[in-house]
């Protein structure tokens, strides 16, 4: 192979060559291992979180009741579904959300730098939530019929070593697991061409909030502030879109 064939081949696989994606991985990882390590530094009160869980189940309980411990019961009486819940869980954080940033990286790169801060920033927005508002996770609550699942099935769970390390356990509010399955999910959806494909992207997200209250990590009110979170971050990255959709909508009269 020609040097020149082998840039060719270079160019088209890599949109900016190697060096300018290695840079981009160290980018998202180190700000994934900066996140990790303030998350797990985060506000750790008990008791807050504690009180704050309660609050929201008392919310919860008047407004819809605990529909939440149904769900829990229905997913549990399928093995194969539970672990399904719990591989869900654990993957669509990070490997989903990494392949998600790969591909854009590689196929659509001129959406790549907005699609990735919009994640980056939907979960610093989320950080500040976990600091002041540290919310306790259903599965802490055993009284009140929730179960721990990820426990019940093995590893991993909760705690495992590495997930002990990198992880703050009062961290239920906002759930980031919905922002970032709502961000890649319709990313996708818009990015990818085929038409399964993008109605499959399009139930991603609803997906992952089941999975996430199926494993008994969030309620479901957490899942109402992770798309808050997702609702909040990407107009601020997307500013001249948002300012466009909202400038064409006719006025109220």
């Amino acid at each position: 192979m020609t040097a020149a064939t082998a840039t060719v081949a270079q160019g088209r696989l890599l949109p900016r060559g190697w060096l300018h994606l290695l840079r981009q991985v160290l980018i998202w990882f180190g700000f994934v291992l900066a996140y990790q390590v303030a998350r797990g530094v985060a506000d750790r009160s008990p008791a807050k979180a504690f009180e704050n869980a309660r609050s929201v189940i008392d919310f919860e309980r008047h407004a819809t009741g605990l529909w939440e411990l149904s769900l829990q019961s229905w997913t549990q009486s399928s093995h194969a579904l539970a672990v399904t819940m719990q591989w869900t869980y654990w993957l669509s954080q990070f490997a989903v959300v990494g392949l998600a940033l790969l591909w854009v990286y590689l196929r659509r790169h001129e959406s790549f730098t907005r699609f990735r801060n919009v994640l980056m920033l939907a979960n610093v927005v989320g950080l500040f939530g976990y600091v002041l508002l540290p919310t306790a996770p259903p599965r802490m609550f055993p009284e009140f019929g929730f179960v721990d699942t990820l426990a019940g099935l093995g590893s991993p769970n909760h705690g495992s070593s590495f997930v002990e390390l990198a992880s703050n356990p009062y961290a239920a509010m906002p759930s980031l697991h919905s922002a970032d399955a709502l961000i890649v999910g319709i990313a996708l959806a818009v990015f990818v061409r085929s038409p399964v494909l993008k109605a499959v992207w399009l139930i991603w997200p609803a997906w992952v909030w089941f999975s996430v209250i199926a494993t008994g990590n969030h309620f479901w009110l957490d899942i109402l502030a992770g798309i808050a979170v997702a609702g909040l971050a990407a107009p601020l990255v997307y500013r001249r879109e948002a300012r466009r959709f909202f400038s064409s909508r006719p006025a109220l009269t």
